[in-house]
């Protein structure tokens, strides 16, 4: 079973005799996206340094660094694997490496500069005086005792490269300093004697020994290069020669393949060891390892997959064989592979493998769409949402960071749509918030130059097949949607993370109308029973545990998924609730100004109470119900509409037995994580929450719901809303119509559970289905969410006599009731599409 890889940050600033314009880039506090982002030190210090952190710099960047356009000589690939680089090359990949991950030069005495550098003298000497430097210790930090705990081999040395970057940054208040450089040697010494050397067996988290140790480590090599002996790098090197000797297997698991982010690191960590120790084979070996040459390209890097590990082509991406992971070891494995992509560029280990056009493709593909001004949603995250350090605006700066830093060598027109890219985000958002040096200096760098135009928040829907994960973006507003099937797991815990992740995918929306909601506190204080837009049984639970390493945990139900036509989706999920007989039938269809939410055949015989829930908000704003302003505790009424403060509306067609909380409630980040470089602070936090529902009662059957959430509306808005009809909300089929008739925009969108006729379209299977009405034309979008139907036909109660355009899957008949036939065997649940036209016309 795989385990988390919190990254920890790591960085190359300059070590003495390089020039002060390749000075090193102080990544303070950083947030880890990744996976092993914290240094355990109590008080909350966050590893500093990613190793994307490099900057666009007008006169420090590298030359030579990117993308290869075309092979120009012999291919990289191809070089023998015991060559010998010379000594010059090798110098010049250690300085290359600096320059690239420290982001050129900058100015100390910069003001843009005071907070990174702040940060980075803070926590630089707090763990200095906190070290350990009595001549017979036992540790480090008394706080890591190195008593058998991998995480405390890791932790010690990812603090000794805290304070190898604070010696090597200009500016730092202990820059140069003699009395650091010679206790930082010896605490290597120190650590190589005593707890990671070459005799050493692998006990507890295979990460901590594999990536999380050896990154750091090589990491401090290069910071330190110019005052370690060749006696110590030699020993040193040995240490990550036994515990990360390749990128493609796991060392205590030598049948074990590596994939994704794991192999992306290790294949980062090979580079810098064959850097450091002027070993080209080590650096082929690195190289090669993206590609997977070992095994064929099985486990590349550069491909996309139609099952487990990697990114699929409909933007996907998989990291323990089912969660969906975009927004965690996705980001890690861009950051890594964007970072090898740039030090290897213009050297003899170029990266030429002509498929490296998919981690290009990737920032618009499978990164963008969830980035919110800036922030990382949450619904793609797993377990990491746990992490108190490494929240939303963490992850979505390490994002847009890795993105700057990938175009800073990538190919036209991908350099200049990243940039322009990254720019809005980075004017939208959060990003300066904790930025390191490097990081700070490539963002405002995009932001500084006139030449590039920021790209506006995107309008669309996205379907996720792949993953089972939808979401819709508005000008003002963006909306997630986690859901989990037989493919995709409800949640990942394990390693002391995700203590409470037992609703994670069970239909959760994630409304996002501000960039506070989900990083103020969410996690902890959440009443994590009543996730927004879940059905649950409201039995106890008790904490999501894995028996070895990390779980994941999967239901039953086949269908899961949905469809999409242009900036309009459906989405719909089978739940059938993990230990509990508990199912339902779920309905999501996005529109312009509205999501309408549908649920069907609620069924549960365990004699406990069910529950749906339409909100719970942390906020202090105003709750309004039918026109009065509800303030007590708790209460329930049949209500029309109710209207959130700050948030929007609720509409509830044909009134609805509401039911309302407002409550103040408080927890810790560690009672959701507790790992050992993970571990939240104990401090308590509180938030207050306004929670709407329905209660389905006990041992509910066929039991229904239905409400419209009205992103942003007013309360008048809210209360005179009439832009949906709801056509039909049952086990067989769930519809609605959207938009203004006759000759206006018209949309339909229907989940057929089984085949039927609703609103003027009848499907022969079951299928999720939209057609939108606009003009003379007639657009047509198809999904099969369970995966189980061979073909569907679908016929239309409105004349279409000619045909502009179809996939190759669908075949349409027209006339006054056309027919669309639509091939959906081997799909995976991906949209077909086509589009008519009222009159004779044909394109295409």
């Amino acid at each position: 079973m795989t385990t988390p890889t919190p990254r920890p940050p790591a960085h190359l600033p300059r070590p003495p005799g390089v020039p002060f314009s390749q000075a090193a880039e102080p990544r303070v506090l950083a947030s880890a996206t990744s996976r092993r982002g914290f240094l355990g030190l109590a008080g909350g210090l966050a590893a500093f340094l990613l190793p994307q952190e490099a900057a666009a710099s007008s006169t420090g960047s590298a030359t030579g660094a990117g993308f290869s356009t075309g092979a120009t000589g012999p291919s990289p690939a191809l070089a023998p694997i015991g060559q010998t680089a010379g000594v010059t090359e090798f110098a010049t990949l250690r300085a290359k490496a600096t320059a690239l991950l420290s982001g050129g030069s900058f100015d100390p005495a910069d003001p843009t500069f005071a907070a990174p550098l702040a940060k980075l003298d803070a926590a630089a000497s707090t763990l200095r005086g906190a070290l350990d430097l009595a001549p017979n210790r036992s540790f480090l930090w008394p706080d890591l005792p190195l008593k058998g705990v991998s995480g405390d081999i890791a932790s010690s040395h990812q603090r000794l490269r805290t304070l190898a970057t604070a010696w090597a940054t200009p500016g730092s208040a202990l820059h140069g300093d003699d009395g650091l450089a010679g206790e930082l040697l010896a605490a290597l010494d120190f650590l190589y004697a005593r707890a990671y050397n070459e005799t050493k067996r692998e006990v507890g988290n295979w990460w901590h020994w594999e990536i999380g140790a050896p990154r750091a480590l090589m990491d401090t090599c290069l910071l330190m290069y110019d005052l370690i002996s060749t006696e110590q790098r030699t020993a040193w090197i040995r240490a990550v020669d036994r515990f990360c000797p390749n990128p493609d297997r796991r060392t205590n698991l030598t049948n074990f393949a590596e994939t994704g982010a794991n192999r992306a690191d290790k294949a980062l960590i090979v580079a810098l060891r064959g850097i450091v120790g002027d070993d080209a084979a080590k650096v082929a070996l690195a190289r090669d390892g993206l590609s997977d040459l070992r095994d064929g390209g099985r486990n590349t890097l550069f491909g996309y997959v139609t099952s487990r590990d990697g990114f699929y082509a409909d933007g996907s991406f998989i990291q323990h064989d089912t969660v969906a992971y975009t927004g965690s070891y996705g980001v890690v494995l861009l950051q890594s592979v964007s970072a090898m992509l740039g030090l290897l560029g213009g050297s003899s280990w170029e990266v030429t493998d002509p498929k490296r056009s998919v981690i290009l493709d990737a920032v618009e593909r499978t990164f963008a769409p969830w980035i919110h001004d800036g922030l990382m949603m949450d619904s793609v995250r797993g377990r990491a949402v746990s992490r108190g350090g490494s929240r939303d605006h963490d992850a979505g700066r390490e994002t847009v960071d890795a993105v700057l830093q990938l175009a800073t060598g990538a190919p036209e027109p991908y350099a200049t749509r990243f940039k322009e890219l990254a720019k809005g985000w980075v004017s939208r958002g959060r990003f300066f918030e904790g930025a390191g040096i490097a990081a700070t200096a490539r963002a405002r760098a995009v932001l500084d130059d006139p030449r590039l135009a920021a790209v506006a928040r995107p309008v669309g829907h996205h379907v996720f097949a792949d993953m089972d994960r939808v979401v819709h973006r508005r000008t003002h507003w963006s909306f997630a949607l986690s859901l989990d099937s037989k493919r995709i797991a409800g949640y990942e815990c394990g390693n002391g993370e995700n203590y409470r992740a037992w609703y994670q995918g069970d239909g959760v929306t994630y409304l996002y109308t501000d960039l506070d909601h989900y990083s103020a506190d969410y996690w902890p204080t959440v009443n994590s029973y009543r996730l927004p837009g879940t059905t649950v049984d409201t039995r106890h639970r008790d904490p999501a545990v894995s028996v070895s390493g990390t779980g994941t945990f999967r239901p039953k139900n086949a269908w899961a998924g949905g469809a999409v036509l242009g900036g309009y989706g459906v989405a719909s999920l089978e739940l059938m609730a993990m230990g509990s007989t508990l199912t339902a039938r779920k309905s999501w269809i996005c529109l312009d100004d509205a999501v309408v939410c549908l649920g069907a055949g609620i069924t549960s015989t365990d004699a406990r109470t069910i529950e749906t829930v339409v909100e719970n908000r942390g906020t202090t704003g105003a709750l309004t119900v039918d026109g009065v302003l509800r303030q007590s505790a708790e209460s329930s009424s049949t209500s029309s509409w109710a209207h959130l403060e700050g948030v929007g509306g609720y509409v509830f067609p044909g009134g609805a037995p509401l039911r309302t909380l407002r409550e103040v409630l408080t927890d810790s980040w560690k009672a959701i994580n507790d790992g050992a470089s993970t571990s939240g602070s104990g401090e308590p936090v509180s938030r207050e929450y306004v929670t709407l529902w329905f209660d389905h009662g006990a041992n509910p059957s066929g039991a229904t719901y239905a409400y419209l959430l009205l992103p942003n509306a007013t309360a008048e808005q809210t209360a005179a809303y009439s832009g949906v009809e709801v056509l039909a909300n049952t086990a067989e089929v769930q519809a609605v119509h959207a938009g203004r008739g006759g000759q206006g925009h018209r949309l339909f969108a229907a989940t057929f559970w089984a085949a039927g006729s609703v609103g003027g379209v009848s499907a022969s299977a079951p299928c999720a289905v939209l057609v939108r009405r606009a003009g003379d034309r007639v657009s047509v979008a198809v999904s099969d969410p369970s995966r189980t139907v061979d073909s569907v036909v679908l016929t239309l109660d409105h004349p279409a006599h000619g045909v502009v355009s179809t996939d190759d899957t669908v075949t349409v008949r027209p006339g006054k009731n056309p027919t669309i036939t639509v091939r959906l065997a081997r799909s995976r649940g991906h949209t077909h599409t086509a589009e008519l036209t009222v009159g004779r016309h044909r394109e295409g």
